[in-house]
């Protein structure tokens, strides 16, 4: 293939993509397939010579389009959207085409300062503090990670290495040392570090100062357990002790932790010779879009040295709105803030903006450097290389700049809005028939709810067979042992009689089980 056929197949891929988008209301949003379909359909060998481009094109409806599930189609209202806009699509195809790699800023320069301008727009927009600017005069900052995962991820690790150093740099800094266990477990840390470093200097071992084993052995994190699953992942690779907190119904009649929790889970663990280090709080848990109240669990956090990440994967978007706001409130406590634009924010996947209050302390902690990496500009300009696990990164600030410059903000909102709207809509109609409850509030495009008077096992039932219909799909959830259907507004083209229909199919698939 050349440019001049790159140009022709190009318009032809263009067209396709735009049919499949104006023909999927004629799809189902579930695929009939089984596991191994595509066994049927592609060889076991890879061709030694090249196929016609043609023949390539004519097997995308089999082999792809047939066994994809299509999450854009109206009638999709599982997990949480996922976002799409014509001009994020044009935005991946210049990604592609430069081809770039921009682990450094002289890697690709533009793609550097894109990404650091796009997100001081976005910070402006959401009402972030504004320390978190890149143009900012402190050390704050502004990343595009790829998800909200390795967000959370990189979260444990910068707070993992934060109190590394203030332990190893200064001892004595907890108050609360010579009061609990925690001061033998320092005492302990200490001696074996000292002699670890004389073993492993003498052998050629090299252990990390940030991220020394022998120092964090002891240390605690906490979140909600309504947090993510990639919470529980991330501490786990990151080899430090969890503890869920339970979260109990207070904001909104929603589920988040209380202060109160979080205050007697530390005072617990230190007592038990633990070093409580960090909090990731969930704004819009996955399962109820329950909120952890920073204003509240900020400052407790503050006086308790605790490192603070939100993951607001999902609900982070609507702050673009004033009558969300409330997502972002004590947000000026927190030391990292994480949200998915490719959520609900008109952005294709990947794009999930990262911001650090101290960016520049963060920084160190993910930096290796080799000769080859080095440049004349590093000591003035950002690689950001050194603020996520991998080198290579894509030219995701294309997206927020075509989309925000072509579509703008208010378009974005509009949307938001209507997700919500719609969402209130449903939890009124699914109430209708009686045969259905609440379990909690409507929020933010999502309605949790399940039969009346019945037992995790009815609800179950009837959620497999929703799906199993394929004619809409949704997911459930449990929380603290409540099984529950979830519905959430996900594609832009869902209208009013979308989510009348939704209600319809449900209804009279319950009907006929019960």
């Amino acid at each position: 293939m050349d440019s001049e056929k790159l140009r022709d197949e190009g318009k032809k891929m263009i067209d396709f993509v735009a049919d499949y988008w104006d023909g999927i209301r004629g799809r189902k949003p579930l695929p009939a397939i089984k596991p191994g379909y595509i066994n049927e359909l592609v060889p076991a060998q890879a061709p030694s010579s090249p196929e016609d481009w043609s023949k390539i094109f004519e097997d995308l409806e089999n082999v792809v389009i047939n066994g994809a599930t299509h999450w854009h189609h109206p009638h999709f209202f599982a997990y949480f959207p996922t976002a799409l806009s014509y001009q994020s699509i044009l935005a991946d195809i210049l990604s592609g085409g430069i081809a770039g790699i921009g682990f450094t800023w002289k890697s690709c320069p533009s793609m550097t300062e894109l990404e650091m301008s796009s997100l001081d727009w976005v910070v402006d927009l959401m009402g972030l503090p504004e320390h978190f600017k890149n143009s900012h005069d402190g050390p704050g900052c502004g990343i595009i990670q790829s998800t909200a995962s390795d967000s959370t991820m990189i979260a444990i690790m910068a707070a993992r290495a934060t109190h590394v150093e203030r332990i190893k740099s200064e001892p004595t800094f907890m108050k609360w040392v010579s009061e609990t266990g925690v001061g033998k477990t320092l005492k302990n840390i200490f001696d074996r570090v000292k002699t670890n470093k004389i073993d492993d200097e003498a052998s050629g071992i090299i252990t990390p100062y940030f991220h020394d084993p022998s120092v964090f052995e002891r240390f605690v994190m906490y979140c909600s357990d309504q947090a993510h699953s990639s919470v529980e992942k991330g501490a786990m690779l990151s080899a430090v002790r969890l503890r869920k907190l339970k979260a109990t119904r207070g904001f909104l009649g929603n589920y988040g932790v209380s202060k109160e929790t979080l205050q007697n889970a530390i005072k617990e663990d230190r007592a038990r010779g633990y070093i409580p280090f960090m909090f990731l709080a969930t704004v819009g848990t996955t399962c109820s879009c329950g909120v952890d109240q920073m204003d509240e669990l900020g400052p407790i956090c503050v006086e308790e040295g605790l490192y603070v990440h939100v993951d607001a994967a999902y609900a982070g978007t609507f702050a673009l709105c004033d009558e969300f706001k409330y997502l972002i409130r004590g947000m000026e406590h927190v030391d990292s803030y994480n949200f998915n634009l490719h959520k609900a924010g008109m952005v294709n996947f990947d794009c999930s903006p990262m911001f650090f209050k101290n960016g520049t302390h963060v920084s160190r902690y993910f930096n290796v450097d080799a000769l080859y990496l080095a440049h004349e500009y590093q000591s003035t300009a950002s690689d950001y290389r050194h603020l996520q696990v991998a080198l290579g990164r894509r030219f995701r600030s294309l997206k927020i700049w075509f989309v925000l410059r072509n579509m703008g903000a208010d378009k974005i909102r509009e949307y938001l809005r209507r997700t919500e709207l719609l969402a209130a809509e449903f939890s009124k109609l699914i109430l209708e028939s009686g045969k259905f409850e609440h379990f909690v509030p409507q929020h933010l495009g999502l309605t949790c709810f399940r039969l009346k008077n019945s037992a995790n096992a009815d609800n179950e039932k009837l959620c497999n067979a929703i799906n199993e219909d394929r004619r809409i799909h949704l997911v459930p959830s449990t929380v603290q042992g409540t099984y529950f259907l979830r519905m959430v507004v996900c594609s832009q083209l869902t209208n009013l009689d979308d989510v009348i229909y939704a209600r319809d199919v449900i209804e009279e698939i319950a009907s006929r089980l019960f």
